[in-house]
């Protein structure tokens, strides 16, 4: 009695997570700080807050500068506390000059 195995096609990779803030420093190598912002209704009073939180992301082409919004997409940790990558810059800030 033979056991036939059979292979099936590979499951598609987990969609990656991505979300869309606005850089606020672009001081590191590489990386910048992107705050993302989120509207969250209060349990009991039913009143919407703001809820904020800060990512680091990657950013080798040195594209974005402080006040741009962008869309950050998760990746594979990259350093100690850097998770995210710059996918697409959504509106540019004003450049001087």
């Amino acid at each position: 009695m033979t056991t036939e195995t059979t292979t099936t096609a590979a499951e598609p990779a987990a969609r990656k997570s991505r979300k869309v803030g606005t850089v606020v420093s672009n001081k590191m190598e590489k990386t910048v700080v992107v705050e993302v912002t989120r509207l969250v209704k209060h349990g009991r009073y039913g009143k919407f807050q703001k809820k904020s939180a800060r990512f680091l992301a990657d950013d080798r082409v040195h594209a974005c500068i402080p006040g741009d919004v962008v869309e950050i997409e998760e990746t594979r940790p990259l350093s100690a506390r850097k998770r995210w990558r710059v996918r697409a810059v959504v509106t540019a800030a004003r450049r001087e000059g």
